[in-house]
């Protein structure tokens, strides 16, 4: 698939990776879950019509709704999972992520007898199908995977202000325990690098609306060295990395660039915009934008998110390259608003 441009969607994105001037906006959708429920096969149309250049969409459907027992009394979502690592969800929203209720290493005395989910294997019959998947979709699209999170995992398998004050205290069983994390995560990401994907995407979030969660200096002799044993195996096979991270993090932003981050998924909201344009492009670090799912997307006007939408690309200079649209469709959001948002994806890509 082309837009009226020319390139496929491919070149689309490497061009905008390298600062390079792409032929339309490029966009990336998250056909996410909870969004697709909420609005069905509507949603389903408009993100085929949009077109993105992250894979092939083209057979996206609705996802099948949560089961009766899913419902409390009042007929509301209420839904308890424990995951592969032990930790015990508790969900209020179908399709959005949870709050973790029970922790499986709330106290120290349990690490000794915990078990790590099985690592992913690097080869085998699943990789050669992967490999085989990915080879087509790379003939078109730019194709990513992953993953790699370290920070979020620590605080759903210990309680949040105990990871906090671990931190703080240099207790030697949350390096222990991370270390373990980075190695899990590291066989994650050499199974994507098999699989012969373009980039390979990795989460957490450091910042909160006005701050870092943690001291910049934590960051760099704590998470920087693990995150480094991830990056470094993507940079050996010649792959993108791809960042995601909220909050405000504009002490730490050099340091994604160094540790050689190519793409980085902010939360715009917590920036002066231009400011963090002008940092990003400086760094030669490629920005997703992602138009505020909160506020904007839910209590604004479809006219509020087109002229947002239009300024986003103006500051960051996105037909020269550096950045493209991130869409997300959350619960919550107006109809109208969500038309308003593709529809200038859209006309940004001449569709």
């Amino acid at each position: 698939m082309r837009c009226d441009g020319g390139m496929l969607p491919r070149e689309r994105v490497l061009a905008a990776l390298r600062y390079q001037a792409p032929d339309v906006v490029p966009v990336r959708i998250a056909p996410v879950a909870a969004g697709l429920h909420e609005h069905g096969r509507k949603l389903v149309d408009l993100i085929q019509a949009c077109g993105h250049d992250f894979g092939d969409l083209s057979g996206l459907q609705v996802p099948e709704p949560p089961p009766p027992e899913h419902y409390d009394a009042d007929g509301r979502y209420h839904a308890f999972a424990t995951d592969e690592w032990g930790i015990r969800w508790e969900y209020r929203i179908f399709g959005i992520w949870g709050h973790p209720v029970e922790w499986p290493l709330e106290h120290w005395s349990s690490l000794d007898a915990y078990q790590l989910p099985p690592a992913p294997p690097e080869a085998g019959p699943d990789v050669d199908l992967a490999r085989q998947r990915v080879a087509k979709e790379r003939e078109t699209y730019y194709t990513l995977g992953g993953f790699g999170q370290l920070f979020e995992l620590l605080r759903a398998l210990r309680p949040f202000e105990k990871v906090l004050m671990d931190l703080v205290d240099d207790t030697p069983e949350v390096h222990r325990l991370a270390d373990l994390i980075t190695d899990h995560y590291l066989a994650h990401v050499r199974r994507s690098l098999a699989t012969g994907v373009d980039g390979v995407t990795f989460a957490d979030d450091h910042g909160t609306q006005q701050a870092m969660i943690t001291s910049p200096g934590l960051f760099r002799s704590f998470f920087a060295p693990r995150y480094r044993h991830w990056f470094e195996a993507v940079k050996a096979a010649d792959r993108a990395i791809f960042f995601h991270v909220c909050g405000q993090i504009s002490p730490i932003l050099e340091n994604f660039s160094h540790l050689g981050v190519d793409a980085i998924w902010p939360q715009l909201t917590a920036f002066e915009l231009p400011e963090l344009a002008r940092a990003c492009r400086d760094l030669g670090m490629a920005v997703e934008l992602h138009p505020d799912r909160g506020e904007l997307m839910q209590r604004g006007t479809p006219q509020e998110i087109r002229d947002y939408v239009l300024r986003l690309v103006d500051l960051f200079q996105t037909h020269q390259g550096g950045s493209w649209l991130y869409l997300e469709v959350d619960p919550g959001f107006p109809w109208p608003n969500v038309e308003a948002l593709f529809n200038v994806a859209m006309e940004l890509r001449g569709v």
